[in-house]
This record gives structure tokens, sequence and C-alpha cells, in this order.
């Protein structure tokens, strides 16, 4: 058996247990079918020998000896909303490596929230005949005309992180990511569990759907009063903090802060504290300054979506569908989480935040 071949088996193994801890719905595909409809390409090779006594591959009457193919040729695209903050970071650390472990080239794009921007870029790699495009959807309004266009030129679509509710409407072969409002509904379950009755939900983005859905959804369990609003973007943390200050002192009955980002969810820990007011406080996603609060007591819980894998699996994904014809999820998604990570178990993700791979 060739290196190659044992390593894209060895990704397929891999990636089936990681497709089982996410609970997807799909289907098995078989693996006994090596010609079967989808034209897949049969991946071993029955040997037979020669007169000379080397071994060598049997004719089995096309003339044609099946190789397993190692993507140097392919060209895939990631095309995000991304900052350059930590949790697209790590998304984007996932990403990477799947692309040196698969042989491909992977181009990564982000637009810093600006969904003209990447609209912009979703064309361009349609122009440039991209083997394939994975693209997060926060303003899907502005970003699903080019993902079409991608579809119906024969290249295969994947969303991830955000896009769950307009994946199958564009076409994409399914979505990577978790249902956000389902998240929503775990933070709100776990705020019942404190005495907070007035929640000021705060988003770093103005009109990403994925984040209203997460207040969204804790507004759906939590027994109290939850209140959305924009509390300035990540990237100046100053103003973040002095508008989640002034909402806090401009309402007394505030009495919890859930932050729908790792960072904006410190700044509502530093602007309470600077009001002098103690309150249960929980997040989404992963740093580790959110880490060490979470051990140290100042912030209950966050959200673990495991971004890792949202850059990861699509880039395998992709490789799959266009070398083999393989596609995962049965028209569902694939879901990253939601996971907790809370005073009982921040030590051991601690570490894993240190390698970069959290």
């Amino acid at each position: 058996m060739t290196t190659n071949l044992k390593r894209l088996l060895a990704l397929l193994f891999a990636f089936s247990l990681v497709a089982a801890a996410c609970g997807s719905n799909a289907p098995e595909e078989s693996s006994d079918d090596s010609s079967g409809d989808d034209g897949s390409t049969e991946t071993t090779e029955a040997m037979e020998e020669s007169d000379d006594g080397d071994a060598e591959p049997s004719d089995d009457g096309d003339g044609e000896e099946v190789t397993p193919v190692q993507g140097s040729d392919f060209t895939f695209y990631m095309i995000t909303h991304s900052d350059d903050g930590p949790f697209w970071s790590v998304l984007k650390r996932g990403a990477d490596q799947a692309a040196e472990d698969l042989g491909v080239e992977l181009v990564w794009q982000g637009s810093n929230n600006d969904p003209a921007v990447q609209a912009a870029d979703i064309d361009a790699a349609v122009a440039s005949g991209a083997d394939g495009i994975a693209a997060s959807l926060p303003s899907p309004d502005q970003l699903i005309p080019g993902l079409k266009a991608a579809v119906d030129a024969g290249i295969p679509v994947y969303t991830l992180n955000s896009g769950v509710n307009d994946y199958q409407d564009i076409g994409a072969t399914t979505h990577v990511g978790q249902t956000e409002v389902i998240a929503g509904n775990g933070a709100g379950n776990r705020f019942n569990g404190t005495d907070a009755t007035h929640i000021l939900c705060g988003r770093q983005e103005q009109d990403n759907v994925a984040l209203n859905e997460r207040c969204d959804g804790l507004a759906e369990t939590f027994n109290g009063k939850v209140t959305s609003a924009f509390m300035d973007l990540d990237a100046d943390q100053t103003a973040q903090e002095a508008a989640i200050n002034a909402a806090m002192a401009a309402d007394p009955s505030i009495d919890g802060f859930m932050g729908v980002g790792p960072v904006i969810t410190m700044s509502g820990l530093r602007a309470s504290q600077a009001l002098g007011r103690e309150m249960p406080i929980g997040g989404f996603d992963i740093t580790p300054e959110l880490i060490d609060a979470i051990e140290g007591g100042e912030v209950l819980f966050t959200v673990d979506q495991q971004q890792y894998l949202q850059g990861y699996m699509p880039v395998l994904l992709m490789f799959l569908e266009v070398t083999n014809k393989n596609t995962l999820g049965g028209g569902l998604p694939i879901l990253t989480g939601p996971g907790f990570v809370t005073a009982d178990n921040a030590a051991d993700v601690k570490a894993l935040v240190a390698a970069g791979t959290r």
C-alpha cells in the first residue's frame, strides 16, 4: 500500500471518529462497493507477480492503472468574516493543518466583518476556478448570491461557523458549526442556576445573524429578562468596555452579563468590576484570558464551539468530495458544539489553549 494511500485512509478513519463525536446523522457510506454509481475510485490494488518476480498491478481489462490521488493540484478557498483575534487564529490553524495534511493549497481570506469585502472575495474565487469554497455566512443577503454562483459553476461549497439556516438554500453540501439558538438555550439554562434576573447580552458585531441568535436562544430559556445590544467591536476594546459600562450604569436592574464572543465577555467583566457590581458572567468561545477568569471564579462558563474543527473539517470535506465524491451530513449540519468550559474542566482545556488548538 502506498504511503499516500495509508495517509488518506488514516485521515478517513480519524474523520469517522470525529463525525461520530459530533453526532452527525449522515447515513454510512459503504466501503465495500468501490465502483458504485457515483463513479468513486477504487483505492486498493491487486498485485500479482510478473515473470521476473517483481510485483506489479494486475490488469482488470480496461488497461487503466488506478492510483490514489494526493491533492497537490487542488486549491481550496476559505473566505470568512474573520478578524485577527484569538478565535479566528485557532480556526485558521485548523484549516492550515488540514491543508498541510492533505497536500492541498489553501487560500485564506478574512474580511474583518466587512460583508462587501467578503462578497468580492467569493466572486473572485469563483472566477479563479476554485476547486472548493468554504465560507462563513454572517450576512446572508449579501453573500448568498456569490455562493449560489459557485454552486452553479460546479464548485463544491461548504458553510462554516455561521450559515446553518441558509446553507441548504445555497445548495452547499453541508454546514460545519453549531446551532446558535441551541447554544444560547444552554447558556440560559446555566444562568437559571444563579440569582440573575436581568442579563445584558452584549454583541460585538452589529448585523451578524449568528450572534443575534445566541442572544435569542438565551432569552428562550432564561427565566428572567434579556436585553440584547451591540456593544462596539472587539477591535476597540476600550470603546467596547465603555459601552457596556454605560449600559449597566443606565439600568441598575442588570445583574448578569453574557458576551457572545470571548473578547466582549472580558470587556463585560471589566465593566462590571469598574462599577463595583458583582454579577454572574457567561461567554462564548475561548481565549487564555477567559480561561484564567473561569479558573479564578470571575466568569461562570463559556460556550465552546470547537473552532479548530470548523477550520479543519471543511478542507477535509472539500478534498473528499472532489477526489472521491464523498459527502457527509446527509443534508443535516455537522455540529461542532456546543460544549461548555467551566471551573470543573478549565485546567484541562487550558493546556490545549496553550497549544493553540482550542
